[in-house]
Formats: C-alpha cells, structure tokens, sequence
C-alpha cells in the first residue's frame, strides 16, 4: 500500500515501503505550500523541469537527506555541479529503482533555469509503484500522444495541470483524460498564482460528466493507492 500527498502546485510526496520520493517540490516562496524544504526528508527527487516553481528546493532537499535527484541529463548536470546527487534519464527512457520505475514521457512546454540557462527537454513522468502507474504530466499543453502513453502503460492515478495561462487549462485537461483513460484523476497546478487561478471544482464536474471518477485533493491532503 502506497500513500500519495499533495504538497501544493504540482509537488507531490509518495511513501511507498520505506521510501519517500517527492515531484517538483516547489516549497519555499510558494504562497499555499504548508511546509518547507526542511520539513521533507526524500529518498528520491523527481524533477520535470527547470522552471522554478518546479525544480524550486530539489537541492536542498537532495543534500539534506541524502537523496538521489532524477531528472533530464541537463538538470543532472547542474545538480551535480551544486554538490547534489542525481540519475540523468530522458524523454522515453525509463529505469527501475529500488521503489520501483521511473520513466520520462514528454510534455511540451520550455524548461530554463531562474538564471535562464537552459534546463533540457521539459518532461511528464510515469511512475510504476505498487502495483500501480501514476502518471504526472509536468507543465504541458495538450497534444494527442498522450493517447499513447495510456495505451501503453494503463494509469491508475492521472495528476494533470489545469492551470490555463502556461498549461493546459480546464477543457483541454479533460480531453486529457479522455485520451488516457485514468481510473482516477487529481488536477493540479492551480490557484497558486493568480494568472492560474481556475477552478477545480469545475474541471472535477467536467471529468465526472465524462464518465471518469475524479478527486480534488487539498493541500496536504493525502489518498492510499
């Protein structure tokens, strides 16, 4: 039994056995996070992109806890060169970890980092864990492959940005899901700022007049799988 968190924005904090493995853990100056780096202790980092409210404390977290950062090859590299560990993978690649696999989907969006170098190819992540597939789509806009990342590895928990202004926003999330097909989906990145600032109980009815089940999840508020 696994137990998924929502942290705010698009971090997430997963406990699987004894392992801890967060996603994009924008923390500090986010203004709905409830915690801060130093509350999470993580086994595994996983990064999206570079973007800040998205890499945002991946490093501290890493070195804090000793943690292996896993991301794309580019954002390895400079985590490497700030003293933290990591695995680089890429878009398509995946590997198996001690809690389970890991692999990079793509997502079309930028990815730099705060001081505008350049931060790779942004990517979505499919996790495999438990028994389960969770698929965190990172900062994207729609487009109709992901028909073929539900095909391929059928998703358990779908966490979709719905944000509009930078991602996708509430109609083109719920196409989405009709094209991966999720036993059930959270939405995400939303309300943090105000140009994201949508409602999700709105995308939630929209997902449910679909046929799908859907759920909003609080901030750190948490779901067993």
């Amino acid at each position: 039994m696994g137990k998924l968190t929502y942290l705010s924005h698009s971090a997430w904090m997963i406990e699987s056995g004894k392992y801890k493995i967060v996603i994009d853990p924008f923390l500090e100056g986010n203004p709905k996070a409830s915690l801060k780096a130093s509350d999470v202790k993580a086994d595994y980092i996983i990064i999206t992109h570079a973007h800040g409210d998205h890499f945002g404390d991946a490093i501290p977290i890493a070195k804090a806890s000793g943690g292996t950062i896993i991301s794309n090859f580019e954002i390895i590299n400079y985590c490497n060169g700030q003293g933290a560990n990591g695995h680089p993978l890429h878009i398509g690649g995946g590997r198996d970890f001690p809690f389970g696999r890991v692999k990079l989907t793509p997502a079309w969006h930028g990815s730099s980092f705060p001081d505008g170098s350049y931060g790779g190819t942004p990517a979505g992540v499919v996790l495999s864990l438990e028994g389960k597939n969770i698929y965190h789509t990172g900062d994207t806009g729609l487009f109709s492959d992901m028909r073929l990342i539900g095909e391929m590895t059928p998703i358990d928990i779908f966490l979709v940005n719905i944000g509009d202004n930078f991602t996708m926003g509430i109609d083109d999330a719920v196409k989405a899901v009709e094209f991966v097909k999720p036993k059930l989906t959270i939405p995400m990145h939303y309300k943090t700022f105000d140009v994201i600032d949508v409602d999700p109980q709105e995308f939630a009815d929209k997902v449910k007049a679909k046929g799908f089940d859907v759920k909003v999840l609080g901030v750190g508020e948490s779901l067993e799988f």
